[in-house]
């Protein structure tokens, strides 16, 4: 059985994310719905937030997030720990976001998409696999909390210097 799936919008992507619901239900998933409930002006963040912090919690697996852009729900999705949202807007986007990023949270720009390139986005993503390896590491260092330059490897790229 397919793992379940939180979804959330807000007003921009309410109509979207209805119709992505009904197409998971009918693919085996349990969905999640944690709103927004209508197509009124609402604010992207009180959705994005719960779902963000489900993920982070590890109460989930992985979340669909909608809004105009997908920009805002990803800004805040990806302020949690261990959240790695992804905005796609292509299959292949967000084939490679799961591939080398181990997206756990989808941003879809619903102001930009049809119905049906929304569906293969989604799908692509669910369907794809982490390549760990090389990613692996990369992902970690994402994670780090310690992000002082001077604890980075050296690549020869020039280091940031303090003004005073």
């Amino acid at each position: 059985m397919p793992e379940p799936i939180l979804i959330a919008s807000d007003h921009a992507g309410y109509a979207l994310k209805q119709r992505l619901e009904c197409w998971l239900r009918e693919r085996g998933y349990t969905v999640r719905d944690l709103g927004t409930n209508s197509d009124a002006s609402t604010d992207y963040a009180d959705y994005a937030h719960p779902l963000a912090q489900q993920v982070s919690d590890g109460m989930a697996q992985r979340g669909v997030l909608l809004c105009g852009t997908g920009l805002g729900m990803s800004y805040v999705a990806n302020r949690y720990p261990h959240v790695r949202a992804a905005v796609a807007w292509t299959p292949e986007i967000a084939e490679l976001a799961r591939r080398h990023n181990d997206a756990n949270v989808l941003a879809l720009p619903a102001r930009f998409l049809s119905e049906e390139q929304a569906r293969q986005i989604l799908e692509k993503w669910l369907d794809t696999p982490f390549d760990g390896g090389r990613h692996e590491r990369r992902i970690e260092k994402i994670e780090r909390e310690d992000a002082n330059a001077a604890s980075a490897p050296n690549d020869g790229r020039a280091q940031p210097t303090e003004t005073r």
